[in-house]
C-alpha cells in the first residue's frame, strides 16, 4: 500500500537535523508515496520553537521540491502548533497562518503553564502528571483549529523512566472525552511511531486509545514518524499499519488543504 509519512521535521524546526531537500529525495529513494513536513511553530514567547521557523523560507522551499519531484512525490507543507488553545496568543497565531497556504496542522502539547513536559513533571505525583496533562490535551481538541491530535498520549515517552507508563482503565473517562470532541469537531489523530524508537516501546497513542477511538466512532487517522532526520522517515509503518488493521480501521489519511484523503488498508 502507498505510505504517506505526515509527521516529518526539517532543519527549518529547532530540532530537526537534515535539509528538506534531503529528506525529500530520501523518501523518494525508499517508494514512499508521501510526506508532509510539519515543523514545530509557536507564539508563545516561553516555548522553544518561538521565533525560530521562518515560515515564507520553509514555504518556499518546499515549492521547489515540488517542483523538482512533480508526481512522482507527494509533498505536503504543515506545522505542528504546540499548544494552539492559548486564548492569549490566538489573534497572533491567526495571523501567522493567513501568511502561508497550508495542508495541514497538528496540534501537540509539548508544554504545560509553558514549561516543558520533562520540567512540568517535578515534585509532582504519576496521578498529577498524567491527569493534568490530558486535561490539557482535552483543552486543546475543544478549541484549537487543527486537522490532527499529535502524540495524543505523549507524556508516558518522559514520565516512563520515573514513574512507568500509565493504567489507560484509570484515564479511559478523560480519553473518552478527547476523542468524543475530536470526533464532533471532524478532527483527526495520528499514530506516532516515535515511541518504538524510545524506551516507551509502543506507539503514541497506545492501542487501547487507538480501539476506543475506533469504538467511538473515530474515522481519520495519519500515520507519522515524528521524523527529525532522513534515516527515520516512514520508521515502523508496518507495524501501524497492523495495529491499526486490527483495531479495525481500512483505510489511513493524508491531508491536502485540510482535506483528509482516504488510502486503504486493504490493499
Amino acid at each position: 500500500m502507498e505510505q504517506y509519512d505526515m509527521h516529518v521535521h526539517s532543519r527549518f524546526s529547532f530540532d530537526g537535523k537534515d535539509e528538506l531537500p534531503k529528506e525529500c529525495a530520501a523518501a523518494r529513494e525508499r517508494g514512499i508515496a508521501g510526506l508532509c513536513f510539519t515543523e514545530h511553530f509557536s507564539v508563545d514567547p516561553a516555548d522553544v520553537s518561538y521565533g525560530v521557523l521562518d515560515l515564507l523560507a520553509y514555504c518556499q522551499q518546499v515549492q521547489q521540491c515540488r517542483k523538482i519531484y512533480g508526481n512522482s512525490l507527494w509533498i505536503g507543507f504543515g506545522l505542528e502548533i504546540g499548544e494552539p488553545q492559548l486564548a492569549q496568543y490566538s489573534n497572533d497565531l491567526a495571523a501567522a497562518l493567513r501568511k502561508v497556504p497550508l495542508d495541514y496542522i497538528i496540534g501537540s502539547v509539548h508544554n504545560i503553564c509553558s514549561k516543558k513536559l520533562r520540567l512540568f513533571m517535578q515534585e509532582k505525583t504519576k496521578p498529577e502528571v498524567y491527569a493534568t496533562y490530558f486535561n490539557e490535551v482535552l483543552s486543546m481538541v475543544q478549541t484549537a483549529r487543527i486537522d490532527v491530535v499529535g502524540h495524543l498520549d505523549l507524556m508516558k515517552r518522559y514520565a516512563f523512566s520515573l514513574f512507568g507508563n500509565y493504567s489507560f482503565a484509570d484515564y479511559e473517562n478523560v480519553l473518552t472525552q478527547i476523542l468524543q470532541c475530536v470526533i464532533s469537531r471532524g478532527i483527526g489523530i495520528e499514530i506516532n511511531t516515535s515511541g518504538w524508537r524510545n524506551a516507551v516501546q509502543e506507539p503514541y497513542p497506545s492501542r487501547e486509545v487507538l480501539q476506543l477511538y475506533k469504538r467511538l466512532g473515530g474515522i481519520y487517522i495519519t500515520i507519522g514518524s515524528d521524523a527529525h532526520t532522513a534515516e527515520h522517515l516512514a520508521t515502523d509503518f508496518l507495524r501501524a499499519q497492523e495495529i491499526l488493521r486490527q483495531c479495525g480501521f481500512t483505510e489511513i489519511y493524508y491531508y491536502e488543504k485540510h482535506i483528509p484523503k482516504a488510502v486503504s488498508l486493504l490493499e
